[in-house]
């Protein structure tokens, strides 16, 4: 019996549902014509009804397979078809088109969805023929030789009416007049009925300066420390801009969880118009904090963090924190399953991190004091590993609302190991001494000053907006460092809403540095330190490259193994005689022979990337992208070659910390043509090597003791090797990265 009712439920539930999809017309486009001032794009998104379309293109293949999930159905809604036609015609008017007129169009055919054509006649626009702008007398000092967002000649749309009012308003205000108002007067020009003449009846009100101002909610903030950090004082000229800065400046302090500024109001009516007192209303969070954090990522693999703050450090809302990090953890166990770009081997072991920050806020005329003391052993994958002590001090200011200026000064005591690849390649410094004195401890300590315009919705995952770095860095013995050099770089980030939670994000950066003389046994040479090359390839760079693999690259093996015999010939690659003269051919080596390509870096970089960015759910992301950049050492700034190009796709969960992300890059290079590095060997000297010390290699087709001895000098051989010898498609040429944040 039981059975038999639920059986009749879901027949019912069924019919019911048949029913109702008998009852719906699913449309297959809605379509609009004759609009030529607005995109369908933007026409689209003002309606109810909209056409059955795929979620993502992402998901295309799904799609033309009919999957369900992938497939957004849409209905024919008739009931909002009337509101549909008075929204167009309510946009097109609010725009300048005030003789619009919209029809409609349903074509059905049986078992197919219909389409929905709206037909749009836009008539002719009514556009400004004058602007005219009374009550004030002298207008510059408003900025009103500024443009305002409606000019003559343009379509008079009420949104750019509305905006110019209240930019004259707002101008106003910042210029001491809080009471200001602008009456707006329309009214059509005698010479013709699509012509309009524009008036701003500007009323600016009293004059006015800041009055007394009140600090409310502060306990652990002295009222000294808070004035300190607002740009207006009592008596000066009232301006709201002064206010939204002062709020940003307090917003600043990690210390103050919300601020309000705001007006107060006298009850008695005794405030006379040419004063604005104003309460500053605050909140305050914890003075201390601790926090610790774990995480993992192909370049770091497992990493840790802990940190503690004090957020009102011996008062005057200065800031103290003492940071631990650690991070290449197990990177030689996990290096293979899931650490592929982390540093291993000569680069392997802990990286660590230990520093003292400390900040004061407002310290003269609007700029901030940041001072770090760190200990710090880091290493740049295959490239160097790097040990320092050192200081960075910064004065940083707020020009304007979205502009920062930062002036720095950064001293630190560096010990480089593993490089001696790198000075050899890049440099000519192959003899041990001078390799020496290059890793031995030497002071880098430049000068620098950054300019950032960030312009953007959201610091973690922007979507709208743009960002502009700008850094130089200068160091000399003037600035007491033992490498001299001038670096410039320039970044831009643009971001676009397309709708439906889509962006299209794109990025340019260009960067090139300078050298001085470094002195040596040998004399003084041309040396950057490896630390400020400019390097390419990674998560957040050419994502089609492993970390720093774009761009200049040596390739390593020992000697010895240029004498053994190949098992397919049977022959070495080389005679002594040719690796001493420095003419020995490896090309026959299989590329597993040498082990990873060792980047070493560039002069010049240039980075860009699009990519296109969709939710796919509530808290998960997808995109396509396409990476290009190349780097250039001073000698090859004559070769004309192509960027590279790498197109991928990703995966991002927005999690509160920032997006974790997933992206598979692919690289479309075949191979590079790339200088081979090997330590250099000598005859046996009986009077200072050993026997032991010979090496084997290969004489008349059979291996046997050598009388060689391999040194401690390095070589460059030629010719180049060609690596990277794969022909069309390749698994090889797939890059997988995993992190945290946005590419950009």
């Amino acid at each position: 019996m039981k059975t038999s009712l639920a059986l009749l439920l879901l027949l019912l539930i069924s019919s019911g549902e048949t029913l109702a999809q008998q009852g719906s017309t699913e449309l297959g486009a809605v379509v609009f014509e004759g609009n030529a001032a607005f995109p369908e794009d933007s026409l689209s998104r003002t309606i109810i009804n909209r056409s059955t379309r795929c979620r993502t293109f992402l998901l295309a293949p799904f799609c033309a397979m009919g999957v369900p999930f992938s497939v957004d159905r849409q209905f024919l809604n008739e009931r909002e078809l009337s509101s549909d036609i008075f929204r167009l015609e309510s946009y097109f008017s609010r725009r300048g088109y005030r003789e619009i007129h919209v029809d409609t169009m349903i074509v059905r055919s049986a078992g197919k969805p219909a389409r929905l054509t709206f037909k749009i006649s836009e008539g002719q626009p009514l556009r400004v023929s004058t602007v005219e702008v009374r009550g004030v007398e002298k207008l510059e000092d408003f900025g009103q030789f500024e443009p305002l967002p409606l000019e003559e000649g343009g379509v008079l749309s009420s949104i750019d009416l509305s905006s110019a009012r209240d930019t004259l308003i707002q101008r106003m205000q910042n210029k001491g007049h809080p009471r200001a108002d602008v009456v707006t007067l329309s009214r059509r020009s005698k010479s013709s009925p699509y012509l309009a003449d524009i008036v701003f009846d500007v009323r600016p009100g009293p004059y006015a300066v800041f009055g007394p101002i009140t600090l409310v909610g502060n306990v652990e903030l002295s009222d000294a420390s808070i004035r300190k950090l607002l740009p207006f004082r009592e008596g000066m000229e009232y301006s709201t801009a002064k206010t939204l800065e002062g709020q940003r400046n307090l917003f600043g302090i990690e210390m103050v969880q919300h601020v309000i500024i705001e007006e107060t109001v006298d009850p008695g009516g005794n405030v006379p118009d040419s004063l604005v007192p104003l309460q500053v209303r605050i909140s305050e969070g914890e003075v201390h904090r601790m926090r610790a954090g774990f995480g993992w990522s192909t370049a770091d693999c497992l990493n840790t963090d802990g940190r503690w703050v004090s957020r009102n450090f011996l008062g005057g809302a200065r800031r103290m924190q003492v940071r631990a990090r650690l991070s290449n953890i197990m990177s030689e166990t996990l290096y293979d399953p899931v650490c592929g770009q982390s540093a291993v081997g000569d680069f392997g072991g802990l990286n660590w991190l230990v520093s003292a920050d400390f900040s004061q806020p407002r310290l003269f005329s609007g700029f901030s004091l940041g001072s770090s003391l760190f200990f710090e052993k880091q290493s740049l994958q295959d490239v160097f590993v790097r040990k320092a002590v050192g200081l960075d001090l910064s004065l940083a200011k707020f020009v304007g609302s979205n502009n920062s200026l930062t002036f720095s000064y950064r001293p630190q005591l560096t010990e480089l190991e593993a490089a001696e690849i790198f000075f050899c390649t890049s440099f000519r410094v192959c003899r041990p001494d001078d390799i020496s004195g290059l890793q031995d401890p030497n002071w880098l300590a430049p000068v620098g000053i950054s300019l950032v315009r960030d312009r953007t919705n959201n610091l973690l995952n922007p979507s709208k907006g743009y960002q502009i770095i700008g850094d130089f860095e200068h160091a000399s013995r003037l600035t007491g460092s033992s490498f001299e050099y001038n670096r410039i770089s320039a970044e831009l980030g643009s971001y676009e809403e397309l709708g439906d939670r889509q962006v299209l994000a794109g990025r340019i950066r260009v960067g090139w540095v300078g050298s001085g003389n470094f002195n040596l046994s040998m004399g003084g040479v041309d040396v950057i330190h490896p630390q400020k090359r400019f390097y390419s390839g990674g998560a957040n760079s050419v994502r089609g490259f492993a970390q720093n693999q774009l761009g200049a690259r040596v390739l390593t093996i020992d000697s010895p193994q240029l004498l053994l015999a190949d098992p397919t010939t049977g022959t070495s690659p080389c005679t002594p005689g040719e690796i001493m003269g420095l003419k020995c051919d490896a090309n026959s080596l299989v590329d597993a022979m040498f082990g990873t390509p060792r980047p070493t870096g560039g002069h010049m970089v240039i980075e860009g990337g699009l990519e296109y960015r969709v939710m796919l759910a509530s808290k998960f992301q997808g995109a396509v992208f396409t990476d290009l950049g190349r780097v250039w050492n001073n000698s090859e700034l004559s070769d004309s070659g192509s960027l590279e190009l790498t197109p991928g796709v990703g995966f991002r969960y927005i999690s509160p910390i920032g997006p974790i992300r997933v992206d598979m890059g692919y690289r479309f290079r075949e191979f590079s043509n790339l200088q081979v590095v090997t330590p250099q060997i000598r005859p046996f000297d009986p009077d200072r090597d050993q026997s032991d010390d010979k090496i084997r290699g290969v004489v008349n087709g059979s291996e046997r003791v050598l009388d060689f001895v391999r040194m401690d000098d390095l070589a460059l051989l030629d010719p180049k090797v060609t690596f990277g010898k794969e022909d069309g498609f390749s698994l090889y040429r797939f890059q997988l990265h995993l992190s945290i944040g946005q590419a950009f």
